[in-house]
């Protein structure tokens, strides 16, 4: 990842100070290439609690312990098979989270009280700083940061450091830190892959996409990636409904944005629609029209920062249009699906894996 402009970038004492609050149990939020992370010392089961806690977050819902480039995974992982050496050579530092069988020391907090663990590496500088001052200030020098994303449970994650601020204004108010990073340069969640079941002839299965795709694990691998089996750990941003703004969000068909356009089947009040194309000709005038990249990296990169702005605008519902159903835009559309699922499906189905 390129270096910051120093106004995009949190200074060496503010880094120190929020590696000292991780170091006393206290909860710190840091930019990662991905998302901004909500933080707590992974091996401390009060510190993650608090995690659990701010996010209002099920506790057996995993988080992923992010860990410095110069950190040991084995560490962490009661075993590391050839398949991990190979992808964390490819793509670590980097979005790509791994679940690996959980060291009988490591407590299991963290894993939502399974037997397995997520770890990955990221490469954003102010988080690679911020491990590195963790785990120094740690007896053994290995330390892990705990971190899902930095928002209140199922909303849309922080790809601003104003983002969680505006999550969190009371836990910033009694001294949590918040390092400033910039705008997270993927945009999406890390890629999720189990590797911990590869012993009984599971995996690699791809528990969540992301900005690194199944191809490109497979071409490292040299085997197939599996889909997720009723057998597959838990993870990280994999239920039903997930990453949810506030405002009502419909995700629309081509055929359903035509009639969209036409003022058909809308809701009372003002309606964005969310496009690739410009805005046909005859739009109805309930409809505010917002072109999109018709990219999939952008899009991703874009996404969480249009919902977040698109709430505070008073619509009376965000209108989408699916994506293509291809591998290019496969974490897009898992986002966006589970958005719209926040809208569509029975409370019940809300905390279903």
């Amino acid at each position: 990842m390129p270096s910051l402009p120093p106004h995009e970038s949190a200074s060496a004492a503010e880094i120190a100070h929020a590696a000292q609050r991780l170091l006393d149990g206290e909860l710190a939020a840091f930019p990662t290439e991905t998302v901004y992370g909500l933080g707590a010392d992974a091996e401390s089961p009060q510190a993650v609690a608090k995690i659990y806690a701010a996010k209002g977050r099920p506790s057996n819902h995993p988080v992923i312990v992010h860990i410095a480039p110069q950190g040991d995974v084995s560490y962490w992982a009661a075993e590391v098979p050839p398949e991990a050496r190979l992808l964390i050579d490819a793509f670590w530092p980097g979005p790509l989270t791994l679940i690996l069988k959980r060291a009988p020391h490591i407590v299991d907090t963290v894993s939502g009280g399974q037997d397995s663990i997520g770890i990955r590496c990221p490469s954003h500088p102010v988080a690679q700083a911020l491990l590195a001052a963790f785990a120094a200030g740690k007896p053994n020098g290995q330390g892990g940061v705990a971190a899902p994303s930095a928002n209140k449970f199922g909303q849309v994650s922080p790809t601003r450091a104003e983002h969680v601020r505006h999550e969190f204004p009371e836990a910033v108010a009694a001294g949590m830190p918040v390092l400033e990073g910039g705008a997270s340069e993927v945009g999406i969640e890390s890629t999720i892959l189990d590797l911990s079941r590869l012993d009984r002839g599971a995996g690699p299965v791809l528990l969540r996409p992301g900005h690194i795709s199944a191809a490109q694990i497979e071409a490292v691998l040299g085997v197939q990636v599996f889909a997720p089996d009723a057998a597959a750990p838990r993870a990280s941003g994999t239920l039903k409904a997930h990453y949810a703004p506030r405002t009502p969000l419909e995700l629309a068909s081509d055929a359903r944005l035509q009639d969209v356009a036409l003022g058909r089947n809308l809701p009372e009040g003002r309606v964005v629609v969310v496009a690739y194309g410009d805005a046909p000709t005859a739009l109805d005038a309930r409809l505010q029209w917002h072109p999109v990249p018709a990219d999939p990296a952008r899009y991703a990169q874009a996404l969480y920062g249009l919902l977040r702005d698109l709430d505070k605008q008073g619509y009376a519902r965000i209108i989408v249009q699916a994506p293509p159903a291809t591998d290019e835009w496969q974490a897009v559309n898992d986002r966006i699906g589970r958005a719209a699922a926040a809208f569509t499906l029975d409370t019940t189905d809300l905390q279903s894996p």
